[in-house]
């Protein structure tokens, strides 16, 4: 859903969009598992802390029904933390890394590990190539991947349509890119990029396990920085890198890439907190049940 906001002579002064996300249809599971995703908080004129205000108190008084909403901030935000705090919302660190595609390709190759150019090379040489596909079925081949991959981590994930959506409303400009990794003219890897101006987003991404040997998961990346030069996109969004201090897997990964580390961190405001804890408890014995 979206807010604007304006001033006197009907001119926009802010916007925001709040996304919906519920893992199940029928109720109360739908409501159970329903959470609201604010990507990079509201765009402001002259970074006004009142229009910056005036959006979330809009979005709280007609409030989609969540368990809680959760800000993820792709730029700093430290200008809006105090009114962040007044309207209850606590922050936490969070990492990302941001990848300049300002640079040569020559420069982006030399600050990508050493082992992953190697895994690249391989990927190479098996026969592994990455493309940006258009195909009507390519959706649809490469949820099933992000199902099994989804799965094997025991991690919750949007269902199809929440895909289909972003593909209608997708234009040459900007919107969803699903970017396939093939072997033998079979799709066995993917990544879905956001792309927004200037910059590319890191949606979603995954590949099956059982070609893990034809390294898709390392060329993927690498050929999406080298096609977002070639069609003039100057960031990389890494879309997030887990906390500082925690050990994860994912930001390990991300980082043999090259790139930058920032932490702009997120902000979050649970409406029920009862309700939070139950799901937070029966969501850790659901991965428990899933081994």
């Amino acid at each position: 859903m979206y807010y604007v906001a304006y001033d006197e002579n009907y001119a926009v002064t802010g916007v925001m969009l709040a996304f919906r996300q519920t893992q199940y249809q029928a109720f109360p599971l739908n409501f159970l598992s329903a959470r609201t995703i604010i990507w990079g908080g509201p765009l402001v004129q002259h970074n006004s802390l009142e229009v910056y205000k005036g959006l979330y108190e809009l979005y709280h008084k007609e409030r989609l029904l969540s368990i809680y909403t959760q800000v993820r901030n792709l730029s700093d935000q430290s200008a809006f933390l105090t009114v962040m705090r007044d309207l209850d919302y606590t922050y936490e660190e969070h990492l990302n890394i941001i990848v300049d595609l300002a640079k040569t390709e020559e420069q982006l190759w030399s600050e990508v590990h050493s082992k992953r150019r190697n895994e690249i090379r391989r990927a190479q040489k098996e026969g592994t190539t990455v493309e940006l596909s258009t195909a009507p079925d390519t959706l649809t081949k490469c949820y099933l991947i992000l199902k099994e991959v989804y799965q094997r981590a025991k991690l919750p994930l949007p269902s199809i349509d929440h895909f289909e959506a972003l593909l209608q409303n997708s234009t040459q400009e900007e919107g969803l890119r699903i970017f396939v990794a093939k072997y033998e003219d079979k799709i066995i890897g993917c990544m879905f990029c956001l792309a927004y101006g200037t910059t590319l987003f890191d949606y979603y991404a995954g590949a099956y396990q059982e070609n893990y040997d034809k390294y898709p998961n390392d060329l993927l990346p690498w050929e999406v920085f080298r096609w977002g030069k070639r069609n003039g996109f100057t960031r990389f969004d890494f879309g997030g890198a887990g906390k500082p201090g925690v050990p994860y897997g994912v930001r390990e990964y991300k980082k043999k890439f090259g790139g930058e580390m920032v932490n702009y961190g997120r902000f979050e405001k649970v409406h029920f907190p009862m309700l939070y804890g139950l799901v937070i408890r029966a969501f850790n014995l659901w991965r428990v049940l899933k081994k």
